[in-house]
């Protein structure tokens, strides 16, 4: 992706994050010729504007339940024999979230909260209220670390056709890793692909997972965002244990 003086002066809230060394370099950047797409015969990736405050709460979209946005008949996970296995003795009152485990993808991104995007030549920051969580999806070509795996995985993006293509792996086992009403789980083979656009004002999202461990086959479900208030800044979520395990008391449990 090239960056010019040009970028700065259009959209300085995408470059105003970057540290100062590297403004000062990208600034410089902009002062040297930079070769046009007909010079290099390389063809420069349409980014599409990603940058602000996004409301996916329930006025924008339906809000997230047992058949939302999985729905039955249409794209409900078609589960093989460990998947029905595990959900089949899953019991609710060992859900992470009552021990302050954030959600993760594909649930993650569904959650009826306000989100933050902010686009670096290096890479894209997801912030999302829900469980004051930050993704970082790399643009730079990086691989994943070595036998690192985490609650959110390890993402990589591109820029493809107007779009921001991530493809996610790495995530650790999660007993509620699809998502938080169904009790069905994921693995460490999870991955999770991405592909972010705008439509006028709406931001776009199709989310695919695929996980050879509890299904048979990828499933995909497409959401939207709207912008969030003007100048709105993201809520602290504060998730605290005693108060997050207090349902417990309150379930009636599947096993004694």
């Amino acid at each position: 992706m090239s960056v010019t003086s040009s970028d700065l002066r259009e959209n300085p809230r995408r470059w105003s994050g970057l540290p100062l060394g590297v403004t000062l370099a990208v600034v410089v950047m902009g002062a040297v010729a930079v070769p046009t797409e007909g010079q290099t015969g390389v063809e420069t990736p349409e980014i599409p504007d990603l940058v602000g405050v996004w409301n996916g709460g329930g006025g924008v979209r339906p809000v997230n339940g047992p058949n939302m946005p999985w729905v039955p008949g249409e794209n409900f996970p078609v589960l093989n024999e460990r998947g029905q296995a595990f959900q089949s003795v899953f019991d609710e009152a060992i859900a992470p979230k009552y021990d302050c485990v954030p959600s993760a993808s594909p649930a993650l991104q569904y959650d009826p909260y306000m989100m933050e995007v902010t686009q670096w030549p290096d890479r894209v920051l997801f912030r999302y209220e829900k469980d004051d969580q930050i993704r970082t999806v790399w643009l730079d070509g990086r691989k994943p670390p070595f036998n690192e795996f985490t609650v959110q995985g390890f993402s990589a993006g591109s820029y493809e056709d107007g779009a921001l293509v991530v493809e996610t792996t790495q995530f650790v086992f999660d007993i509620t890793g699809f998502d938080d009403y169904n009790g069905i789980p994921s693995s460490q083979q999870k991955r999770v692909t991405e592909r972010y656009w705008r439509e006028g004002e709406e931001l776009r999202l199709t989310l695919t997972v695929e996980d050879p461990m509890f299904l048979r086959e990828p499933t995909s479900y497409t959401t939207r965002w709207l912008p969030g208030p003007e100048g709105y800044k993201l809520q602290l979520y504060g998730c605290d244990a005693e108060q997050a395990g207090r349902p417990r008391r309150f379930l009636i449990p599947k096993y004694q």
